[in-house]
């Protein structure tokens, strides 16, 4: 089951899409369907076929993004954080290897699109650093076995 956490500019970002695509795309769409719908038969007309399609998709995300965002709890910065990894920090991690990564832990709504640098709150990396601090030693369990990473860094947006 998913953790139903979201740091507000996540929220902020889901209730732009959903207000945005509302607004501004369904109605674009829905004058194209009928722009389509008015030339006839409608069998072999891929135009209305589609958008029509397309106007499912976004009334099913619409649906989606209305049902979701009320059941999501905002989580914000606090200072007590600081010096710990909670959720919303931006990590740095290296392995005995000297591989460096940087990612932040949000919720599992905000991991898609243009995030490449954050991972879920769920995902096991995120588990396995909840509550250190820097220079601690992490073992996070892979497919290939148990991997070791080191906490260089801790950061929180304000």
């Amino acid at each position: 089951m998913k953790t139903k956490l979201i740091t507000r500019e996540g929220y902020q970002q889901l209730q732009k899409e959903e207000d945005y695509l509302w607004r501004v795309k369904r109605p674009e769409i829905t004058k194209v369907v009928a722009w389509a719908a008015s030339l006839g038969d409608r069998s072999e007309n891929a135009d209305y076929h589609f958008n029509k399609r397309v106007l499912r998709q976004i009334d099913s995300r619409v649906r989606f993004l209305r049902k979701l965002l009320p059941d999501l709890k905002i989580v914000d910065y606090s200072p007590q954080q600081d010096g710990k990894v909670f959720f919303g920090a931006r990590v740095e991690i290296e392995n005995e290897s000297g591989d460096i990564k940087a990612f932040r832990i949000v919720g599992p709504e905000e991991i898609y699109g243009d995030a490449k640098d954050y991972i879920s709150i769920d995902s096991p990396m995120a588990r396995a650093l909840l509550k250190k601090e820097v220079d601690d030693e992490v073992e996070v369990m892979t497919p290939d076995g148990p991997v070791s990473w080191f906490i260089n860094k801790i950061e929180y947006q304000t």
